[in-house]
């Protein structure tokens, strides 16, 4: 089957075909002198596998080592089993932050009298403290530490988001993206309706963030698109 119709087929755009290539988790066919590349059917299975690991939570190169155990001979079921606990143990951190994160918002809003102006705003003089008493303390949340990558694997994706409407929606968007592997940092300006994202390109991919955007009820577009 041409690109077209494995990606198709699998669920998936063209681009992300060719991403999974660029990365070695699918084999790309060579090219004949005249027409177009053909894909194996059983390609199909292997992309649907890594996007369904990805929904899950493991990054690409947790996928590639999943598709090595998946194949090689002699493979020991124990060795995937440590892999999804890991993953779980994760998730369940990831989950502890994200409780956090909704814990503090819950505490700032229910301090806040919901008219007024601005300078007085409990929740704006929340986010602009440092180390004051109170409310700022609680919201403090810890970011997650990341290793030193290459400066080769570190891009930056800039997304057009739609929906937010206050500074607290930017903080929400920032804080999940911040929580995402492989993700170093998120910028977000209100005005633009952009957020400047550097991340590890050997971890995840730009349409794996713009799907931690739309979870959180806004909608995310590339420039390209």
């Amino acid at each position: 089957m041409t690109i077209g119709v494995l990606a198709e087929a699998a669920g998936v755009g063209v681009e992300t075909v060719r991403f999974y290539e660029r990365k070695g988790l699918i084999a790309q066919p060579r090219k004949p002198q005249r027409g177009f590349r053909y894909y194996a059917p059983e390609t199909v299975e292997r992309i649907r596998f890594i996007r369904q690991a990805q929904e899950l939570g493991f990054t690409l190169r947790e996928t590639r080592e999943l598709l090595s155990l998946r194949t090689a001979p002699g493979a020991d079921c124990a060795a995937v089993r440590a892999q999804a606990q890991a993953k779980l143990d994760d998730v369940m951190e990831k989950t502890r932050r994200l409780e956090a994160i909704c814990q503090a918002l819950q505490t700032l809003i229910a301090a806040c009298p919901g008219k007024g102006p601005t300078v007085a705003c409990t929740i704006l003089d929340a986010f602009g403290s440092q180390g004051s008493q109170g409310a700022p303390q609680q919201v403090k949340v810890r970011r997650k530490q990341t290793k030193a990558q290459p400066s080769g694997s570190m891009k930056t994706l800039v997304l057009s988001i739609s929906g937010m409407h206050c500074a607290g929606c930017t903080e929400t968007v920032k804080s999940l993206l911040e929580l995402e592997e492989g993700v170093q940092t998120a910028a977000l300006s209100l005005e633009e309706a952009k957020a400047r994202i550097l991340y590890d390109s050997t971890v995840t991919e730009p349409g794996r963030l713009v799907k931690v955007v739309e979870r959180a009820g806004y909608s995310a577009s590339t420039p390209a698109e």
